[in-house]
């Protein structure tokens, strides 16, 4: 199951996840009530900073944060000019190297008692520049990160749910449960939507709000996994236009509202949707709904990932695409993992 570079294979990763997810949230946690204890989750929401999986991982818990009205973000960390802007704001580089550069850099340009850190690796570049640090606890994941993701979600999620006094929900208890359950329900009929992927010229994942980052990472699975042209973005945004090139491709739709109808209209118009929905959906020809339980933001954004998880192993199975194989390898994205001065 070893891969180089200290990564697992994809599947290795995958066999383990659900079990590594209930130890990581145990974990997490305890660590969350504790930092919140010791009062040091108060004041001005954060921002959270990141790029590629690390960035679509936040986008749950930044929902839950700002339902509850803390203003909080997620921004690119390599999308804005450094320094980074002084504010109130605790600013939290999320990476589960813990050596994302752009992550790091924006770290490094804010005051250190605002730097906070959520990172599998610890000891690392980015867990050493910050005042406060979430370890996932080093577990070990696929280059195209599995378990890594899942637990990120749920730590920026924990971090949410106890932010200023807030309550840590009772699901996340039960989580690594209701992930294993819904994996050995999802399974066979997930692996039997894969055929229609098999010409497929490109793929649009589409989510409401909170869902929005399971679409990005999805998107970015499907990239790299089975190297299929991949979008993913907002129902919003998807309907300001973007849905009129429908088209060769297949559709993969999280929500529960405005996002049956759109599945409803793709389908009525002659193109294949897999609907990921917590909602009572009768499928079509067309239309194949995907059933995932009720949950809060963040725990259910870790249950849409699972369903792309298995998806996309069978898609690239049913392709011929090696999982492991990857085809770019990009020298500047990661710093050293030990840099002096540091």
């Amino acid at each position: 199951a070893e891969m180089t570079d200290g990564f697992i294979a994809y599947a290795a990763a995958r066999a383990t996840q659900a079990e590594a997810l209930a130890a990581a949230v145990t974990r997490l946690t305890g660590a969350v009530t504790a930092s919140a204890a010791a009062g040091r989750l108060s004041g001005p929401g954060p921002v959270f900073v990141g790029i590629g999986a690390s960035l679509a991982a936040a986008c749950a818990p930044v929902w839950a944060l700002r339902s509850r009205g803390v203003h909080s973000w997620r921004l690119g960390a390599g999308d804005h000019p450094l320094p980074f802007p002084a504010s109130a704001h605790p600013v939290v580089g999320v990476s589960q190297s813990g050596r994302s550069a752009e992550t790091l850099a924006v770290l490094d340009s804010v005051d250190p008692a605002l730097r906070f850190a959520v990172v599998n690796v610890v000891p690392s570049p980015i867990a050493n520049l910050a005042s406060g640090v979430l370890g996932l606890g080093s577990i070990p994941d696929s280059y195209a990160s599995t378990i890594g993701y899942t637990a990120t979600v749920a730590a920026l999620g924990l971090l949410a749910d106890a932010w200023d006094g807030g309550r840590i929900d009772d699901g996340w208890a039960r989580l690594g449960e209701v992930f294993a359950r819904t994996e050995r329900v999802l399974t066979p009929q997930l692996r039997a939507l894969a055929p229609l992927f098999a010409s497929a010229t490109s793929a649009d994942f589409v989510g409401t709000g909170p869902a929005v980052g399971s679409a990005e990472a999805s998107a970015l699975l499907f990239r790299e996994v089975a190297r299929i042209p991949s979008t993913g973005m907002s129902t919003r945004q998807y309907l300001h236009g973007s849905m009129e090139s429908a088209g060769g491709g297949v559709h993969v739709i999280f929500g529960d509202t405005r996002e049956l109808a759109v599945a409803e209209t793709l389908a009525y118009s002659g193109h294949r949707v897999v609907l990921v929905t917590s909602e009572p959906v009768r499928g079509g020809p067309l239309l194949h709904p995907v059933t995932v339980p009720r949950l809060p933001a963040a725990q259910r954004a870790i249950i849409e990932i699972l369903v792309t998880q298995i998806l996309v192993e069978a898609v690239a199975e049913v392709r011929g695409v090696e999982v492991e194989e990857f085809v770019f390898h990009n020298s500047d994205i990661k710093v050293a993992a030990e840099r002096p001065g540091v």
